[in-house]
């Protein structure tokens, strides 16, 4: 059954990051009141709280541990405008501090497409977690080899796309764009540092968006502990989500964190 088109039931929490964007964000108890470990969960380009994909994945992996999910800047209720991946690694850090605060002993990011660029690139230049999970995760940037990642960029890169992106989506795209000359390190380029912490990576053989060449690259260059799952029949980040496969996820996490530094 999909989820309400309503902003998930539990705690409101307003979030501050360092360059002073305000975020929205949602805190859901997991089944254990001891709170051992907490999910921050981080969604793709356009998701917000008030998305069924993004309330899915929220109720799914609440049936195993916490749960705090926020929306990026510029989608949803938050301030500021989305930069598609570079500044958004502050806005995760924000969540991150304060899921410790909650009193999760352990903290898992879970990242969804752009989401997930942002916890790979956040666990190896800032760290602060003990388990990463990346799901429908690109490589490198610019991708434009499949034709929804060419509307993507479209939608990014000029002036009517982005205001379709706000029309339609209601996500704010910063206009300002990135450097070339002063690009931020890929994911693919980082991935090396987030050793020693455990790093799972999920990708669907339906993905339409970023074909097996990223996860396998992302994968490749990685060091352990990681993990590669390929899922059969799954398709693109949240949205494209099975109960099954957030079971799964969500089944795993003290697996994933126990194989961290000093579990053995």
């Amino acid at each position: 059954m999909p989820a309400p088109s309503s902003a998930p039931s539990g705690d409101r929490l307003a979030l501050r990051t360092t360059d002073g964007e305000r975020l929205e964000a949602v805190h859901v108890d997991g089944p254990d009141p001891d709170r051992p470990i907490g999910v921050v969960v981080a969604h793709g380009f356009t998701g917000s709280l008030s998305r069924p994909g993004v309330q899915s994945v929220i109720a799914g992996l609440a049936r195993h541990a916490g749960v705090l999910a926020f929306d990026f800047r510029g989608h949803g209720r938050s301030t500021g405008h989305s930069t598609v991946g570079q500044d958004e690694v502050l806005d995760l850090e924000a969540a991150v501090v304060a899921a410790r605060r909650l009193g999760y002993a352990d903290i898992v990011t879970c990242g969804w497409s752009m989401g997930g660029s942002v916890v790979l690139r956040h666990a190896a230049l800032i760290g602060n977690v003990d388990a990463v999970i990346g799901v429908s995760t690109l490589s490198r940037w610019f991708y434009r080899g499949t034709a929804p990642m060419r509307r993507v960029h479209w939608a990014i890169e000029t002036r009517i796309g982005r205001l379709l992106t706000w029309g339609v989506r209601r996500t704010r795209v910063s206009s300002v764009g990135w450097d070339h000359a002063a690009l931020p390190e890929s994911p693919v380029e980082v991935v090396a540092r987030i050793s020693p912490i455990p790093l799972l990576l999920v990708h669907g053989d339906q993905d339409r968006y970023f074909p097996l060449e990223h996860p396998e690259a992302l994968y490749d260059v990685a060091r352990e502990p990681k993990e590669y799952w390929l899922v059969e029949g799954f398709g693109h980040a949240e949205r494209a989500a099975s109960p099954e496969l957030l079971d799964r996820i969500g089944g795993h996490l003290a697996t994933l964190v126990a194989r961290g530094p000093g579990r053995a």
